[in-house]
């Protein structure tokens, strides 16, 4: 297959592209407007792949973008382009919005002509595969609820409306215009290349330079966490096998406290990096004022995924987290780059 993978240089759109790179015969295009949170260092092993091309746009630029279909001739869409921090949402809403919703207008209008011309074989293999997130559905209060693909939306936050908003668009246009559209929900996802501002890299960063290690509110709220080279596996059995207007969700069967996940992450550099001059990294934990509108607990069936497919995690927790302490403390250069900002001012040419 030839692929097209808006937002590969993000943290689950690297792991996707690498995934797709070392482990397919697939060639592999990736469109990126690389903002903050896109890295083309997360990709610097498969960079020189003879089956990999890379475009710097903005999925709003449909000229540009219906350019890039018409030349690469892909076989399918995968969208994963999107700003994704909740935090960075309630700050500033209007980028989310644009990028969001109006940009995957934008590329769903793109894709529609080009998918309309196509011969009728191809057109009937063409699959636009549309990645979002298990917080379009609101919180469970229910300690046995789980999100199902049949779950009524109720987000929270300008994020997650916004993700639900292009999730409904995409609907849309199969509904409409019989674009031949997947759609996937995931749990938080977590492992290498993750950018320093969300929970788990940044309490390891915060632990090794003695920063406080900031938790929300009592620390109760429940995510289901999910490695991101098993979201990745997860994406590509969807788009390869999935069934046009299917919803799977994706999740990792691993709920976890966010107090548990910040004393896991301790325990674990306590024992792979200890603290100088000595005591554990669990004494840096600070409780902050809790975040506007936050959801209490997801939690994701993803049994259908499962029967229909074949999917499961191969993570546990436990081991996906230990992968994840050992990938950040042996690529600390990646991290202080990206937290310096030398990785953004080196491709634009700037000096530090």
């Amino acid at each position: 297959m030839r692929i097209l993978v808006t937002g590969g240089a993000g943290f689950i759109g690297s792991a996707l592209v690498r995934h797709l790179l070392n482990h397919t015969e697939h060639s592999v295009f990736n469109l990126d407007k690389l903002t903050y949170a896109g890295n083309l260092e997360s990709l610097a092993s498969v960079a020189d792949n003879p089956r990999y091309q890379f475009l710097q746009a903005d999925i709003g630029d449909q000229p540009r973008v219906a350019q890039a279909l018409t030349d690469f001739q892909p076989d399918a869409v995968m969208h994963l382009a999107a700003e994704s921090h909740v935090d960075r949402s309630i700050d500033g809403p209007a980028a989310f919005i644009q990028t969001n919703i109006v940009g995957t207008y934008s590329l769903l209008e793109a894709t529609r002509a080009y998918w309309s011309a196509l011969p009728e074989a191809r057109k009937q293999a063409f699959r636009f595969h549309h990645i979002s997130t298990d917080e379009v559905y609101g919180d469970l209060h229910g300690v046995d609820d789980l999100f199902t693909e049949t779950t009524p939306y109720a987000p929270s936050s300008p994020y997650s409306a916004s993700k639900a908003a292009s999730d409904h668009l995409v609907r849309a246009w199969q509904r409409t215009y019989g674009l031949p559209v997947l759609l996937t929900n995931c749990s938080n996802n977590y492992g290498p290349y993750h950018f320093p501002e969300k929970l788990i890299p940044l309490v390891i960063l915060n632990a090794l330079d003695g920063k406080p290690l900031p938790v929300y509110g009592d620390g109760q709220q429940i995510r289901d966490w999910l490695y991101v080279e098993d979201h990745a596996r997860a994406l590509l059995t969807v788009v390869s096998t999935g069934q046009v207007g299917e919803t799977y969700n994706i999740g990792g069967h691993n709920e976890q406290k966010n107090l548990h996940v910040v004393k896991s992450i301790c325990a674990l550099l306590d024992e792979l990096s200890p603290r100088q001059p000595g005591g554990s990294y669990a004494e840096q934990i600070t409780f902050v004022t809790d975040r506007p509108g936050h959801d209490q607990r997801y939690a994701i069936d993803a049994g259908k995924i499962e029967r229909e497919l074949g999917w499961t995690p191969q993570e546990t927790f436990d081991s996906g987290l230990r992968k994840t302490v050992r990938w950040y403390l042996d690529n600390l250069d990646w991290c202080r780059r990206v937290q310096d900002g030398s990785y953004q001012r080196e491709r634009l040419g700037v000096s530090p």
